[in-house]
């Protein structure tokens, strides 16, 4: 009897498992296809120094020209560093961007460039605050490294 019991509820366990699993896999999926409808811009800046990072539709593009008279071709995204981007993307709360405080204050005596991130996602422009480039609010940490290490 016990057996039985024993063998019914690893069965139970298996297919519970299998499921969580395809509804994850399920779930990946949705933000993938609502990810490329997404508009991300990556804006780091000082008096001497511009950076523009734009990502839409699995291609980024980057300008160092501050007046914008011609944004660079877009390049296509691999796709494993796309899955990254995603999976770091997933990690990050929209409504939260606006009220996330830096770490530092260095962009504020010319230690560090100004930063900021905004994501176009369903029609809503989600803006983070300003924050010191290269030191991101620990909530967009893996987000925004992830958008700079496409760059390098």
């Amino acid at each position: 009897m016990k057996a039985i019991t024993f063998l019914g509820l690893l069965y139970f366990t298996c297919i519970s498992c299998n499921c969580q699993k395809k509804a994850a896999e399920q779930s990946t999926t949705a933000v993938k296809q609502d990810m490329e409808n997404t508009l991300i811009e990556y804006v780091a800046n000082t008096r001497g120094f511009y950076q523009k990072i734009v990502i839409q539709n699995k291609k980024i593009g980057v300008s160092k020209d501050r007046e914008l008279s011609k944004m660079p071709e877009a390049i296509s995204i691999s796709e494993a560093d796309w899955k990254e981007l995603v999976v770091a993307f997933n990690e990050v709360n929209l409504n939260e961007l606006p009220n996330l405080k830096a770490p530092t204050e260095k962009r504020f005596y010319d230690g560090a460039a100004n930063a900021t991130l905004k994501i176009t996602f369903k029609e809503k422009l989600y803006e983070s605050t300003t924050f010191d480039h290269g030191i991101p609010p620990a909530a967009i940490e893996k987000f925004v490294n992830k958008i700079n290490s496409l760059v390098k």
